[in-house]
């Protein structure tokens, strides 16, 4: 699998892997994360631009 998804109660939890999380620590601060995963809020539009440059990002890096 190349990432996950998950919908919540209050957000949507994306698990791109700990790799692409700390190279994007730097867009990804202003949302909830922990070592492989972030979180975006349902109040908020999705970062599709993000999602989509972090999907890129651990195709290209996978092993």
């Amino acid at each position: 699998m190349l990432v996950y998804f998950a919908a919540y109660q209050y957000h949507i939890g994306f698990y791109p892997g700990a790799a692409t999380i700390h190279h994007f620590k730097k867009e990804i601060a202003t949302y909830k994360h922990a070592k492989g995963s972030v979180q975006f809020p349902l109040t908020q539009p999705l970062p599709l631009e993000l999602i989509k440059n972090m999907v890129a990002f651990k195709l290209k890096n996978m092993k």
